[in-house]
């Protein structure tokens, strides 16, 4: 999915706030659906990675803007391989949202940022150069309000399991409509990551967990002590958690707790 890109490609972000340099941008191939590598760690003369990318600079302010709700505007290059690549020149493809962020161990065995961004308007797709065939994007079940919560029987169950009450905090939060939690997925659904919908993926938090959670704020250690917050409580468990999961959210969401 994703088009390797040297240094001083011609694909370009910009924040809606201000420019977020990227001198390096590999894209997806759907015009509504990006997935964008973060900068740096690359060689300036031969254009491969000999180090780790770092959370500085654009790499953080694609996060904030994340954490923010903010845009980023999208510009694409000719040389871009990717069949919704203008013919010549530059062209202005819209608002993306990022959706998410992580870090993962790239080709090169360098630790790279990855970040899937969503276009703002997924009716009008970016046009496809002549001849070429929009590449289908895999089945996808959304629910949007304020932000994306994914709710599933599965989830519902492990919410049960604990009384709506948060793994992390204990807090149970009560409405005229009942008892509310949140279904956290440890390993993310959905591309890239293709986490399961089953009981021993599944965290059942507060609003506030589950956002410190999904940005990497807060994970957890094998013994499902929770890394990111002061003292590292343990988390309260009350059904099987695969350790799988644990470890591939602390590998790819994990590093800014210092895991």
């Amino acid at each position: 999915m994703h088009a390797s890109r040297r240094e001083n490609s011609p694909d370009r972000l910009t924040a809606a706030r201000g420019r977020v340099p990227c001198p390096r941008a590999p894209f997806g191939a759907y015009g509504d659906e990006i997935v964008y590598t973060g900068h740096g760690g690359r060689d300036p003369n031969t254009g491969q990675q000999v180090a780790d990318q770092q959370f500085i600079r654009g790499n953080a302010a694609l996060a904030r803007n994340k954490v923010a709700g903010l845009p980023v505007r999208v510009i694409r290059g000719a040389q871009l391989d990717s069949p919704y690549a203008p013919e010549q020149g530059y062209r202005y493809d819209g608002l993306y949202y990022v959706d998410e962020y992580w870090e993962e161990t790239g080709k090169s065995g360098f630790k790279v940022w990855r970040y899937r961004l969503v276009r703002n308007d997924s009716v009008h797709r970016p046009p496809l150069k002549a001849g070429q065939e929009p590449a289908l994007p895999p089945e996808r079940r959304r629910t949007t309000t304020m932000r994306v919560v994914r709710d599933t029987e599965m989830s519902r169950r492990v919410k049960e399991i604990y009384d709506y009450a948060c793994q992390v905090c204990g807090v149970r939060l009560e409405t005229r409509a009942g008892a509310y939690a949140e279904g956290a997925h440890i390993k993310p659904l959905g591309a890239p990551h293709h986490g399961p919908d089953t009981e021993g993926n599944i965290l059942c938090l507060c609003p506030n967990h589950h956002v410190l959670m999904d940005n990497g704020a807060i994970t957890l250690s094998d013994d499902c002590r929770v890394l990111g917050l002061s003292g590292e409580p343990e988390l309260k468990v009350k059904h099987e958690l695969r350790l799988e999961y644990i470890q591939y959210h602390r590998e790819h969401f994990g590093v800014l707790t210092g895991a």
